[in-house]
């Protein structure tokens, strides 16, 4: 296992372990609680585990139920009480943590039925009070929790412990924050159906467990983990009671790491070997620190903010600002495909060749307009061989009523005109009974998801029409991995990837753009993206590979940092109103898309927002004043 730089932790006051991959913090903890479970079976002792139940944990349950089937881990000493669940919700909801435990561990491994206690979101409320009572006097007839596993929500919530929880809760009914519930709406496919209430331990019972782990993976988690692990203890974040806890361990991935003081800003808390990158980091967060642009920091400034010894580097503050200004300047181009006949020498693309095949893959139907819109439309416009690869239908994010008005559209449309279509009918009866009978989280049935994938695909072809990409340059992939017909996704296989490599070498492209999610564990676009990765792999040798540059977007919540930017695509007002407006080809997640994540804000809106910010923090530096820039950055793989 490979173990992040642990120097700088002077201001961490609980014990935090960071790797590199998310699949290594699952094995650390899945072995720690293996050698418990070993150890106490020796003696004949049972072990006692406690478990949240959030997407971070499946991985852990995975790799649990592995060792039990390929190690010989046996459960049958082993107790578990979970630590939450939604309320109301019958335990038998796919939704809920009753059902997630079971299908991830319980139903996987040899635990005895009379060994699990899980809450039920289904006990009435008049006796409620009484069953947390008693689910606490059951924790503790067990001896107590061995282990504790627990996530982190972004409200700082631990268990369903929302800001206000104090360190002498107990098991009770509580109130889901707005946060949490948006959070959770992209489980129940929309916010509306996620049930506001929810049954947790309080902070009292988790502070009594033995050993507790605290598990996160992503950026998201970032702001939340060092607010947890580097603030006051305070109930407005409720996991930073954990502080008070004699054996904790905090183990998270690179990205969930990224906002710890050691990591984003290591000068304040060691010495420092400069590179260049960590220099052109150092001093960008400087100038933005002082709110001086970078050609009027002076020696005083670096001295006076824990970077002195940079000056011992790069000799003075004049010649070290010019140098960063420098390379902040050179990720600036009007010409993401490259200027032909130019001196690239400065410039993040090759000049040559002058028309360039690229390939845009976009991991849903409105990715590629709404992060790289500006791009795409210049792209075309400077000649350039333009083609978008939409990844996956898209089809869970449209709203039933959508549905249901294209199949009444179609009805119409063949009765209307006389069509010879027999089963027409007997189709939009068979869709319509499908969109009246469907309970909450219940996948569509085939007919559904054709109607739905098709509608998004229409928008999805208006939008490049819009932008000038030719008819026969618009590839739908429709990878397998998507097609559950639910939020959660099959893993990426051998057809997912299979599909992207035929279509690269077929295309043979010198610039590949694909949105860069690295950091977002759980979602669509990070598999997509993996099967970009491993397509590209697989295509080593071939002779136009190594002339094939990768140019990785991110999506519509977050941007990439300044100091990672290697190529800034200036927007004009005129063509930020053009990209809006393919962005608007997107009718079905226009308003209010299935999945519009905790922004209010519409797509097109965060996009622009988004670009605009670029530009003034590009602005702010010192650099020429744009209205909007697109960022990317190049993979090497």
């Amino acid at each position: 296992m490979k173990k992040i730089d642990q120097q700088g932790k002077s201001l961490e006051k609980i014990s935090t372990v960071v790797y590199s991959e998310i699949d290594e913090t699952v094995k650390y903890i899945a072995e720690k609680i293996a050698n418990l479970i070993r150890e106490k079976n020796k003696k004949w002792e049972k072990t006692v585990l406690g478990f949240a139940t959030g997407a971070t944990q499946v991985y852990l349950f995975r790799e649990l139920s592995r060792m039990h089937k390929e190690e010989g881990l046996s459960f049958k000493n082993v107790i578990i009480f979970n630590a939450s669940e939604y309320y109301p919700l019958e335990p038998e909801s796919p939704h809920s943590h009753h059902t997630i435990l079971h299908k991830r561990l319980i139903d996987e491994v040899d635990i005895p039925s009379d060994q699990v206690h899980l809450l039920d979101g289904n006990v009435s409320l008049d006796l409620l009070e009484d069953y947390c009572r008693q689910y606490e006097k059951m924790i503790k007839k067990s001896g107590g929790i061995d282990i504790q596993v627990l996530g982190i929500g972004r409200t700082g919530r631990i268990g369903y412990n929302e800001p206000g929880s104090t360190k002498k809760s107990r098991t009770r009914l509580v109130k889901l924050t707005p946060l949490s519930l948006n959070d959770a709406g992209a489980d129940f496919l929309r916010k509306e159906f996620v049930p506001n209430r929810a049954i947790t331990v309080g902070i009292k019972t988790i502070q009594k467990a033995k050993k507790i782990y605290l598990h996160a993976w992503g950026e998201r988690k970032a702001g939340i983990l060092k607010e947890t692990i580097e603030g006051p203890v305070t109930e407005k974040v409720p996991a930073s009671f954990l502080q008070d806890h004699s054996d904790v361990e905090i183990v998270i991935d690179q990205w969930a790491a990224l906002c710890l003081t050691r990591v984003k800003h290591p000068w304040l808390v060691r010495s420092i070997k400069w590179d260049e990158q960590l220099t052109k980091r150092a001093v960008i967060w400087l100038s933005q620190t002082l709110n001086k642009s970078l050609l009027k920091l002076t020696d005083e400034d670096y001295r006076d903010n824990n970077l002195g010894d940079m000056l011992l580097y790069y000799g003075n503050s004049y010649d070290l600002n010019i140098r960063i200004f420098n390379l902040i300047r050179n990720t600036i181009t009007g010409w993401p495909g490259g200027k032909a006949g130019s001196d690239d020498s400065l410039r993040p693309e090759r000049a040559e060749p002058a028309k360039k095949r690229v390939v845009i893959f976009s991991p849903h139907p409105d990715d590629d307009v709404i992060s790289m819109g500006g791009t795409l439309l210049r792209l075309v416009e400077q000649g350039h061989e333009v083609h978008v690869a939409y990844q996956t239908s898209g089809n869970i994010a449209v709203h039933d009523d959508d549905a249901w008005r294209f199949a009444d559209f179609a009805e119409d449309m063949y009765n209307t005109l006389g069509m010879d279509c027999t089963n027409i009918n007997e189709v939009h009866e068979k869709v319509i009974h499908a969109l009246k009978s469907k309970r909450i989280g219940e996948p569509d049935i085939p007919e559904v998801k054709t109607i739905k994938g098709l509608l998004r695909r229409g928008e999805a072809s208006a939008a490049c029409r819009f932008c000038g990409v030719k008819v026969e340059n618009v590839h739908f992939l429709n990878m397998p991995f998507y097609e559950t017909g639910s939020v959660e996704k099959s893993p990426l296989g051998d057809a997912d990837i299979r599909i992207v490599k035929e279509l690269l070498a077929e295309i043979k492209p010198h610039q590949v753009f694909a949105a860069g999610d690295l950091r977002d564990p759980h979602g669509t676009h990070k598999v997509c993206l993996d099967s970009v990765f491993a397509a590209l792999n697989e295509l080593k040798g071939e002779d136009w590979i190594d002339g094939c540059y990768l140019w990785l977007y991110r999506g519509a919540w977050q941007e990439w940092e300044i100091h990672e930017i290697e190529m800034a695509v200036p927007i004009s007002p005129n063509e930020l109103l053009r990209k809006r407006k393919a962005i608007f080809k997107h009718q079905s997640q226009k308003d209010a898309p299935v999945f519009p994540g905790a922004d209010t804000r519409e797509f097109w809106q965060r996009a622009e927002d988004r670009n605009r910010l670029t530009a003034k923090t590009y602005d702010n530096l010192g650099l020429t004043e744009y209205e909007a820039m697109e960022a990317f950055v190049r993979y090497m793989y």
